[in-house]
Order: C-alpha cells, then structure tokens, then sequence
C-alpha cells in the first residue's frame, strides 16, 4: 500500500470522530517460548491507519489541526541487533504522517493536549474479550491505562473504526481477490492429488508450501485440515490425524496478501463417499447457493438472519435432523455457528453492526451441518463482496463438488 491509502484513512477518521484527538497503540511482541517471541501480528485498525507492521510504536493524531505522528518505541541496542527494527524516517514514508517523535516527547505533548482536550478516542477492550480463551495482548489496556490518567475521558473508537472498515477500498478489495485466487490454487492442488496423501498435516504442509513458493505471507489464520469426525471441531487446528477411506475431510483455509485475508472452506470425499455423505453436502450446497442468493445492498441483518434459519431448518429437516420447525436444540446441535462475518485486515472483520448490507462490505458466507455420532462435519464457504446491484462470489472460480 502506499502512505496516500494511509494519510486517506486517518482523514476518514478525523471526520469520523468530528475532528477529536486520537491516540491508538501497535500490539506488543507476546512470548512464545523461555526466551522466544511468537510471530507477530499487528493490531488491524494501527496498520490500517498507519502501515506500520512493528511493534510497541503508537499513532497520535489531533484532528483540530489535521496532523498525525508516530511515537518511536524505545528499542535498546541489543533489540535492535538481534531483531532489527523500523527507522524514523521509514516509517514517516511508510505512513504518510507529520512526524515521529520519542516516547519522552508523547508525554510531554499528551499531557499540553490534555489541556485543549478533555476527551481522546482510544481503542478499550474489545467488547467479546471476556469470552476469549486466550491472553490478550496487554498494548491496548496499558495505552487506555495510561491515557486515563492524563485525561478526563477516553472513548471507546474501536466501532467507528470498523464502520469505516467495513466498506471495503478499491486496493483492499484487489488484495482481498489476490489471496482468494491463491487459495483456490491450493485447493485445486490439493482435490487433485488428495488421494496421496496420508495426514491431515501433509495437506495442512502443501497449502503453506504453494502460499510461500507463490509469495504470500503464508495463510491468514489457523488452517483446519479436519477427516471425519474431526470436522465437527469448529475450529479443529491440530491436523495430525491419518486421512482414512470413506470419511469426508473439511478444509478451511485463507491466504494472506498484502496483510490481506482469505477465508474459503470446502469438505472433500477421500474415497467414494456414502449416500448419507452425498445427501449431508448436497443439503449444504444448496443451502448456500440459497443464502448467497439473497445478498444485496439494503438488505436487513434480520431479515438476513430470519431467512437463513429457515433455509438451515430445511436442510436439517430434510436429512431427518429435526423433528420439527421448532426444534431449535437440535437446529443449533447441528448447525451451531454464524452463517456469514467480516473478512479484510482480520479474517473475522468486524462490520460495525451495521441494520443492513451495504455496496463494499466483504463477508463469508458458510453454511455447515455437523453430525459427530455419523463421523460427519460439511462446511461450505465463499467469500462475497456486496455490489451495487447485487453481489459478487469471489471464489466462485473453487468448485463446490463433493
């Protein structure tokens, strides 16, 4: 990207918040190991905002005069030998911002605005957070912390973030198209020459071999590479189990471009598939060409919502699933996941809650029926982006065939 997409969206936000002050942190390095950090990943509305893809840096942006800086983090000589780091200058050219001061001149500065300011936008918590199952990284909560105690109010910026990003640019949905054209190519592979294989990792390692070899970043989340009843794990990650004849395998995997996700699923037959194999994808292919049928500027969330609960019902009803319409305990035993989310910086985007679709919004959308006293999980997915007159699937080119 270049730093006129950045300087574009820091003014979006500047009108977005009504010319406020801002102040938003990079994540930090989070431990892998005894002395080893974890791959790192940045926060998506920072390097939305900035382009920045280093850690520990922090984004200030006064929006009564238009100017943004960067705060440099304090890296010590050591730091900076073994893990190299990010100039000043760079990032001024990467980001399109006024100036990047020190960490000792963010104070300083913070505490003469809080003078003119007594209230700064800030990221807090994200609003889920407590239903995590992970430790969440500590930059936000210490920047909302120490933003506390200089000024009188910090507000929560995280949803106006996410209705700015939620209708997609013309170079986000370039990137957007150029990791899902590559994850097709995977999985063209992969159904080509998925009788080979023996594990789930080797399909798992093929994927990050062609992502790599192809120049992309490696994949954009976890993959799921799920034989049998492993599928009905929504978020199975381990793909160390032996593929065995006769099971289905669910395939979920996205690549990343330009920090940029894909996010497609499909379940393949490893062998010739059973009549209960056949009639459980059949149910769930068109169930979604049913549900992306429906996809067009105006529409309601709810009234989207209401109708994929009736296509669902259908599907189970008729694999002899539910025993009536009303039977919602096994409506959500058998299909117990969101039928569609964001997809962009982070592969679950957030869309802002928004009443209804709009022209530019990129979700997912991926029906599924997971059956585990049958060894059965089915999962369909594509990526839709929302036109003007309709929609566009942009992984339409990846069959959907058993």
């Amino acid at each position: 990207m270049q730093s006129d997409f950045f300087i574009k969206n820091r003014a979006r936000l500047i009108e977005k918040l009504k010319g406020g002050l801002c102040v938003l942190s990079a994540f930090n390095l989070m431990q892998l190991s005894n002395d080893g950090s974890a791959s790192f990943e940045q926060e998506s509305n920072f390097w939305w905002l900035t382009g920045i893809d280093y850690p520990n840096w922090q984004l200030m942006i006064d929006g009564t005069t238009g100017k943004s800086c960067l705060i440099c983090p304090d890296i010590d000589p050591i730091s900076e030998i073994f893990d190299g780091g990010l100039s000043a200058d760079e990032a001024r050219l990467l980001s399109g911002v006024d100036k990047v001061i020190s960490t000792d001149e963010a104070d300083i500065l913070l505490r003469n605005l809080a003078k003119k300011h007594s209230l700064v936008y800030s990221l807090k918590e994200h609003p889920q957070s407590a239903n995590f199952n992970f430790v969440r990284n500590p930059a936000i909560k210490n920047c909302t912390e120490k933003l506390e105690r200089i000024f009188n109010n910090v507000m929560d910026c995280r949803n106006d973030l996410a209705v700015l990003r939620s209708i997609k640019q013309v170079e986000e949905i370039k990137n957007i198209k150029k990791a899902i054209s590559t994850t097709i190519k995977g999985f063209d592979s992969i159904k080509k020459d998925l009788s080979e294989f023996r594990y789930e990792y080797e399909v798992e390692a093929e994927f990050t071999y062609l992502f790599r070899r192809l120049g992309l970043s490696g994949h954009a989340y976890q993959p799921i590479i799920a034989c049998g009843r492993n599928a009905c794990t929504l978020h199975y990650v381990k793909n160390n189990s032996r593929l065995k004849k006769h099971q289905l395998i669910l395939i979920d995997v996205g690549a990343r471009y330009n920090n940029y996700s894909a996010d497609i699923s499909r379940t393949y037959s490893i062998d010739t598939p059973t009549k209960r194999q056949i009639a459980v994808h059949n149910e769930v292919e068109e169930a979604q060409l049913r549900i992306i049928k429906l996809l067009k500027p105006g529409l309601l969330i709810s009234e989207y919502s209401s109708t994929v609960d009736e296509i669902m019902k259908d599907a189970l009803m008729k694999l002899g699933l539910m025993s009536n319409r009303d039977d919602l305990s096994n409506y959500q035993k058998y299909f117990p996941h969101a039928i569609s989310h964001g997809l962009g910086i982070d592969t679950h985007d957030s869309l802002g809650a928004p009443k209804y679709f709009e022209q530019g919004m990129i979700i997912t959308v991926e029906p599924g029926i997971y059956i585990p006293d049958e060894s059965i999980g089915v999962r369909i997915e594509d990526d839709i982006l929302i036109t003007a007159k309709g929609h566009e699937n942009m992984s339409s080119k990846l069959s959907t065939s058993l």
